[in-house]
């Protein structure tokens, strides 16, 4: 629950620092006095969007941090899982914002997500506004609320799981029928590009090997000419220079000179490493240039073996015989999955209906468990209801199975009917109750799961709303009892009879300075109570008759 609550610079409240207590309190001021301001600073905290419009005016940031008893909350494995800091009672929770449009948020000092605050937000507060009160028309939202009271928990976990099993193994059921069903419109042109690939008997590097050979076969009469004067010039030139003989003189005439010049030994030895080098260089001009010849009718198929792998490149769109190779492994891959369609996709038909079997029986558990907290639900509901001025209050939660249809949240179909008369029929309650039965239905729900759910703060902002007298008192009171054992409620009222029952009360009110408006909040003391009560009860005025039944009102 919340201890205590900083807003610094947050639209109209510069700085705001108040503690709460267990129990029931109550928020009361003007219309227009900031109430929902501090509202919108806790919805922050739990993860909400920021706007770096909610930064006061003139600031260049806004702060919001809350200190939370998390002792009952069995948060730990939460704090596990994501690394938090956490002695066992205490969480903090702290988000800035700035005017740039930045925002950043801590758990326990240390960052967090907007996600890990939505996570733990959930688990340590519900702030149920007026506009939620629409959530009563939706199937899901009473569903979900049906779904607590019978603490469904584990088993719709469990059956998420399965389900989700089984929408995947759908998918790939529809996807393996639809691709065999293409593939089989195609099968014959698949079966000739096979063909036609495979009989290329296509090798990895044999483009480049027959670009290389076309190459040389195009210029055979140049380059045999040019090795075999290369060849010639080494050992016999046109003018009749021998370049080898030549060296072999020079090797010869230093060699003479080794017994009176030592150093020519050396010369001379490095010379005839360079004679047998270019010998050998020589030798091998003379090899190759017989190698290569003119051959017009090799040069043809070597083209035509191009011109096939050419062919098949600009097919496929692709630069080489490597992915024309992956392209043909890729297609015979295909075609054996065609070939083998049938008992793959019973194979997968068979997977699919098992797991549905699985998720259909887990679902009809959740079916049985439901049905059986409707019929609790129906008596609790009409109990909690008939005080709140229905004394003819009908409330049915009518669970339709489907079977044959699997959902993410199984095969149900919830739906709160209601009607507050003795006579006519129980319709949909979106449908046939007015804003004020509306107001009690959902009070009503939250009373009904608040002992399920074990959520430490429940903040009503403005629950009250199309009710009066003696039924608010009433409504108070249902609060008071939610927030027995050590549970935190707050309500943000503008009625008299539920101000009066809070064990706390805490007054938001605006004050005009010279330079801007501002917002605040502050406890009262019980005579300041009597006070703000009397304003409630008489307006602006204050008479001796609002002072002496608020006074009553606080003593009830």
């Amino acid at each position: 629950m919340i201890r205590h609550l900083h807003i610094e610079n947050y639209a109209l409240i510069e700085q705001l620092d108040i503690d709460f207590h267990p129990g029931f309190s109550v928020i009361t001021g003007e219309t227009g006095a900031g109430k929902s301001i501090i509202i919108g600073a806790i919805g922050l905290l739990l993860g909400q969007r920021a706007d770096s419009k909610s930064i006061k005016a003139g600031a260049k940031r806004c702060v919001i941090e809350s200190v939370f008893d998390a002792s009952d909350c069995q948060l730990e494995a939460f704090f596990t899982e994501n690394e938090f800091d956490f002695d066992g009672s205490e969480c903090i929770i702290r988000r800035e914002l700035t005017s740039t449009g930045k925002s950043r948020a801590f758990i326990n000092d240390t960052p967090a997500s907007l996600t890990q605050l939505k996570e733990i937000g959930e688990q340590l507060i519900d702030i149920h506004s007026q506009h939620k009160n629409l959530l009563l028309g939706k199937e899901n939202f009473q569903l979900s609320t049906l779904d607590t009271m019978a603490q469904n928990g584990d088993l719709l976990t469990a059956y998420k799981t399965e389900y989700k099993a089984y929408k995947t193994l759908a998918k790939q059921l529809e996807e393996a029928l639809e691709e065999v069903k293409g593939n089989k419109e195609e099968e014959d042109y698949l079966r000739f590009q096979v063909n036609q690939l495979a009989d290329a008997q296509l090798k990895e590097g044999e483009q480049e090997e027959l670009e290389e050979e076309a190459e040389t076969l195009e210029h055979a009469e140049e380059i045999k000419s040019s090795l075999y004067n290369a060849a010639n010039h080494l050992q016999a030139a046109n003018d009749g220079t021998d370049t080898l003989g030549l060296i072999k003189q020079c090797i010869s005439e230093l060699h003479s000179i080794t017994s009176v010049y030592p150093s020519a030994e050396k010369l001379a030895n490095r010379l005839d490493t360079c004679y047998i080098e270019l010998k050998d260089v020589a030798e091998e001009l003379e090899g190759q240039a017989e190698d290569v010849e003119y051959n017009p009718k090799r040069l043809e198929q070597v083209e035509e073996r191009l011109n096939t792998i050419y062919t098949l490149l600009k097919k496929h769109g692709v630069d080489s015989v490597e992915e024309l190779l992956s392209i043909q492994r890729n297609l015979e891959e295909k075609l054996m999955r065609i070939d083998n369609s049938d008992d793959f996709i019973e194979e997968l038909r068979q997977k699919t209906a098992s797991q549905q079997e699985k998720a259909l029986a887990i679902a009809k558990k959740l079916s049985r468990s439901r049905m059986e907290a409707s019929k609790k639900m129906e008596k609790v509901m009409v109990e909690k209801l008939l005080p709140l001025g229905m004394p003819n209050v009908q409330f049915k939660c009518s669970v339709l199975v489907n079977p044959s249809i699997l959902t993410e949240t199984g095969i149900d179909q919830v739906q709160f009917l209601f009607n507050a008369n003795k006579s006519g029929e129980l319709k949909p309650v979106s449908q046939i109750a007015s804003g004020g039965e509306i107001a009690r239905v959902m009070l009503a729900l939250k009373a009904l799961i608040a002992g399920t759910v074990k959520l430490p703060t429940i903040i009503f902002d403005e629950i009250d709303t199309g009710v009066s007298g003696s039924i608010a008192e009433k409504m108070a009171k249902i609060m008071q009892e939610i927030g027995e054992k050590k549970r935190q409620v707050i309500s943000i009222t503008h009625l008299p009879q539920i101000a009066a029952l809070g064990s706390h009360h805490y007054k938001v009110y605006k004050e005009d300075t010279s330079l801007a408006t501002l917002t605040h909040i502050i406890p009262l003391t019980y005579e300041e109570r009597i006070e703000e009560i009397a304003h409630m009860l008489s307006g602006e005025t204050l008479t001796q008759a609002a002072f002496e039944n608020a006074k009553s009102l606080l003593k009830t």
